[in-house]
């Protein structure tokens, strides 16, 4: 078990950016079936039903009040099987476009904010359209899929006529296919995951957002990367602050550093001469002013 562990650790490690994403998901995905399976067997409610309470974004403002981090969190759970598979398929074929023309900053800041875009759009959806009014209250968000499509989006701003082939399609630009979701999400804002289908457009809303700023010089992920560095330096250990530089302290006229440097190496090499004619001819061949230079030398 333990070599098992340290293989998918090593594993995890040698993955670039949207493995170790892929993998999370998984993770995350495989605990929570775990704990059903566990709580089937022996009758009793599932551990996992507490922490999809705690880990889905909920859409009455009230209670996302009492759990901000569900804003984050929501993106990393998914309602089953299939969910899950075409999320991280999509994440394993764009992400790859995707760092052929961006940094993995890039990658882990515009996740995060296609992730926390879509689920305001939802809870924006939910809380001004009155087709929402008899379900604002109990309506929930899982799944990854506005920040794949943050993905998507931004990597067909950058590279609109990317070629990629479609199984039963045949070869599409990218800026078609992307353009292709947008169209269908706008269709299906009445179906029955119309929650889902506001996300899906909030995270293509900041992949275009990103793209598009970026190329005027202003990284929207700039902020996001921050407060991810400034988490793991307290995970860490703690802020270092850096240390202030010692400082000699001197009494009295002080030279410049190039006049100190030049004076201590004259005096240095006076100090040599007179103990190369120590060493040749005795201290008593030493004149009264040297003997006194040689003295404060040593001193």
């Amino acid at each position: 078990m333990v070599r098992i562990i340290s293989d998918l650790k090593n594993r995890f490690l040698a993955e670039n950016i949207v493995g170790r994403f892929i993998y999370i998901n998984v993770a995350v995905f495989i605990l929570f079936a775990l704990l059903d399976v566990f709580a089937t067997l022996f009758n009793i409610t599932s551990p996992a039903l507490y922490l999809k309470m705690w880990m889905e974004l909920p859409s009455a403002p009230i209670n996302f009040i009492y759990q901000p981090w569900s804003l984050v969190t929501y993106m990393f759970l998914h309602g089953g099987l299939m969910h899950i598979l075409w999320n991280m398929l999509a994440l394993y074929w764009f992400g790859k476009i995707f760092l052929s023309f961006f940094s993995t900053r890039h990658f882990v800041g515009l996740y995060l904010l296609g992730g926390i875009v879509g689920g305001l759009f939802f809870i924006a959806a939910y809380n001004i359209f009155p087709m929402f009014t008899s379900s604002s209250n109990n309506a929930y968000l899982v799944g990854a899929s506005a920040a794949v499509l943050a993905i998507v989006a931004a990597s067909a701003v950058r590279v609109p006529d990317y070629k990629i082939n479609l199984l039963l399609i045949g070869t599409v630009k990218l800026s078609t296919l992307a353009v292709a979701t947008v169209i269908i999400d706008l269709l299906l804002i009445t179906s029955d995951n119309a929650g889902g289908s506001f996300a899906h457009l909030g995270g293509a809303f900041a992949g275009w957002a990103f793209a598009y700023y970026l190329n005027k010089g202003r990284d929207l992920t700039l902020y996001i990367n921050k407060a991810i560095d400034f988490v793991a330096n307290i995970c860490k250990g703690g802020i270092k602050r850096p240390r202030k530089p010692k400082m000699n302290i001197f009494k009295g006229k002080r030279s410049d550093d190039y006049d100190y440097n030049a004076q201590k190496k004259e005096q240095d090499a006076e100090v040599d001469k007179i103990l190369e004619k120590l060493k040749k001819s005795g201290y008593s061949s030493l004149t009264e002013e040297e003997k006194k230079r040689l003295f404060d030398a040593s001193k």
